[in-house]
C-alpha cells in the first residue's frame, strides 16, 4: 500500500469508526425492541397456556421433554455460530461472496450432522435418562413425558437452522425482523392451546411448537436466501477455512458445557441448603437472566459483525474504539438497571411473586438472593463486549480456559459464602466470579490488540 493511501486511510478512520458506532448502535436498539416484543408475546402465551393446562402433569411432562431439545440447541448450534461467523466474514471480505457461501454451506451441513447425531443418541437413551432428570415423576407421567420427547425432537435440527440463519441475516446487518421472527412460534402454541387444547389435550402443545419452529425456520432461511444466501446442506472440502472454523468450535462447545456445569453446580449445591432454596435461585436468577438477555444479548448480537468484519481488515484502531465505547456504553445503560434491582428487590419480589402459597417469609430470601444477583449486571454485560472481540479474533482457546476458571472459582466460592449467606451466598459467588471474568477478558482483549497494532498491520 503507498504512502497516499496509508495516509488517506488514517484521515477517514474518525468518520468511519464513528459510523460504525452508529450501525451498531442501530442494531443493538433493533435487536433489544424486538426482543422485548417477544418476550411480551412470549408472556401472553404462558397466560394463555396457563390458562389451558394449569399446573397439571401433562404440562409437567411437556417442559420435561422440552428440557433436552433446548439444551442440544444452546450447546451446538450456538456453539456453532460463535465459531463461524468471523470466519464466514473474513472469507467473505477477502475472497468473495461464492467461497463464502460454500463456507456456509459445509459448516450448516455439519451442524445438522451433529444435531442429527445428539437427537439420534438422546431418543436412544430417553428411557435411562428421564428417570434421573424426572425422578419425581410417577411412572403414567414419566412414560408420557417419553413419548411427548420422542415426537417434539425434530425441534432441535429446525431450531439449529433457524439460529444460524439469524446469525447469517445479522452477517448482512439484518437484525430486527431475524430478532421478531422467533415470535410465530409463541402465535402457535397460543393458537394451539386455545383452538385444539380441550380436544387433543397436551398434543396440542407438542404440534403446535413443531408447526411454530418449522415456520420460523422457513422464515429466516427464506430471508438468507433473498439475501444470497442459498440454503444448502452440501460439503466442499476440508479447506483452511473450514478446518479454522472446526478448530475454533471445539473450544467453544466445551465452554459451553462447562458453563452448563455451573448451573448444575448451583443448583446441586442450593439442593444441600434448607428446603425453597433451590427455587429461590430460580425465581431471583428469572429477573436477572431477562435484563442480561434483553441488554448484554442485544449489544452482543449487534456488534459481532462488525468487529469481524474490522479484524478481518485490520483495522485494530477501530476495534480499539469499539471495544472502548461500548464498554462505556453498557457500562452506563446497566449499572442503573443493576442498582434499581438491589435497591427495590424486596417490593419488586412482593409484588410478582407474594401471592397464594408465597408468602412474607419467602419475599425475603428471594429477596436477599436477587440482589446478589443483580450486581453481576453491569460486569457480565460489560464483559460479552470483550468476549466477541476474542471470538472476532479466532481466540476460542482464551474462552475455554475462562470458562474452566470460572467453574473452579464458582465451586470455591459456593462453599464459603454459602455457609456465610446461605441460599444468597451463591448468588453472590457467580456475581464475583463475573467480576473476574471481565478482567480476565479485558487483559487478554488488550493484549491481542497491543500485539496486532504492533505487528503494523494498517487498516
Amino acid at each position: 500500500m503507498s504512502t497516499l493511501s496509508q495516509i488517506r486511510r488514517v484521515v477517514a478512520a474518525p468518520a468511519r469508526i464513528s459510523t460504525v458506532n452508529r450501525s451498531i448502535f442501530r442494531a443493538a436498539v433493533s435487536v433489544g425492541a424486538a426482543g422485548l416484543l417477544v418476550k411480551l408475546i412470549a408472556t401472553g402465551k404462558e397466560i394463555a397456556v396457563a390458562s389451558v393446562y394449569g399446573r397439571s402433569d401433562a404440562m409437567d411432562a411437556f417442559l420435561a421433554a422440552a428440557l433436552i431439545p433446548s439444551l442440544l440447541v444452546n450447546l451446538i448450534s450456538e456453539s456453532m455460530n460463535q465459531a463461524l461467523v468471523p470466519t464466514l466474514v473474513r472469507v467473505r471480505e477477502q475472497e468473495g461472496h461464492d467461497r463464502a457461501e460454500k463456507l456456509l454451506s459445509s459448516a450448516m451441513l455439519s451442524v445438522c450432522l451433529l444435531l442429527g447425531l445428539a437427537s439420534l443418541a438422546m431418543a436412544l437413551a430417553a428411557h435411562g435418562l428421564f428417570p434421573l432428570i424426572a425422578s419425581h415423576f410417577a411412572p403414567a407421567k414419566l412414560a408420557l413425558a417419553i413419548r411427548l420427547f420422542y415426537v417434539v425432537l425434530p425441534i432441535v435440527l429446525l431450531t439449529g437452522i433457524a439460529t444460524n440463519c439469524t446469525a447469517v441475516l445479522n452477517t448482512l446487518d439484518r437484525f430486527a425482523l431475524p430478532a421478531l421472527a422467533p415470535a410465530v412460534i409463541s402465535v402457535a402454541v397460543v393458537a394451539g392451546a386455545l383452538f385444539f387444547g380441550e380436544r387433543l389435550g397436551i398434543w396440542a402443545m407438542v404440534y403446535a411448537t413443531l408447526a411454530g419452529t418449522l415456520l420460523h425456520a422457513l422464515i429466516v432461511a427464506g430471508m438468507m436466501h433473498a439475501r444470497g444466501y442459498r440454503f444448502r446442506l452440501r460439503w466442499h472440502g476440508a479447506d483452511a477455512a473450514t478446518r479454522e472454523v472446526a478448530g475454533q468450535y471445539g473450544p467453544v462447545l466445551l465452554s459451553s458445557v462447562v458453563a452448563s456445569g455451573g448451573l448444575l453446580v448451583d443448583q446441586s449445591m442450593a439442593a444441600m441448603l434448607p428446603a425453597g432454596s433451590v427455587s429461590a435461585l430460580v425465581y431471583a436468577n428469572r429477573f436477572v437472566s431477562v435484563v442480561i438477555t434483553l441488554l448484554a444479548g442485544a449489544v452482543s448480537t449487534a456488534i459481532v459483525p462488525y468487529l469481524s468484519r474490522m479484524v478481518a481488515q485490520g483495522d485494530w484502531a477501530g476495534c480499539r474504539h469499539t471495544l472502548r465505547t461500548w464498554f462505556a456504553i453498557t457500562a452506563l445503560a446497566s449499572l442503573p438497571v443493576a442498582v434499581f434491582l438491589i435497591a427495590g428487590a424486596r417490593p419488586l419480589i412482593r409484588i410478582a411473586l407474594q401471592h397464594g402459597q408465597f408468602g412474607a417469609g419467602d419475599t425475603s430470601v428471594v429477596a436477599a438472593v436477587l440482589a446478589m444477583y443483580a450486581i453481576q449486571i453491569p460486569f457480565y454485560a460489560t464483559s460479552r463486549v470483550y468476549y466477541r472481540f476474542l471470538v472476532a479474533m479466532r481466540r476460542t482457546d482464551l474462552v475455554l480456559y475462562c470458562g474452566v476458571i470460572n467453574l473452579a472459582l464458582d465451586i470455591v466460592l459456593n462453599l464459603l459464602l454459602m455457609r456465610w449467606l446461605g441460599i444468597a451466598g451463591i448468588a453472590l459467588a457467580t456475581s464475583l466470579w463475573t467480576i473476574s471474568t471481565l478482567f480476565y477478558l479485558w487483559f487478554w482483549s488488550k493484549r491481542l490488540l497491543d500485539r496486532a497494532s504492533a505487528q503494523g498491520v494498517i487498516a
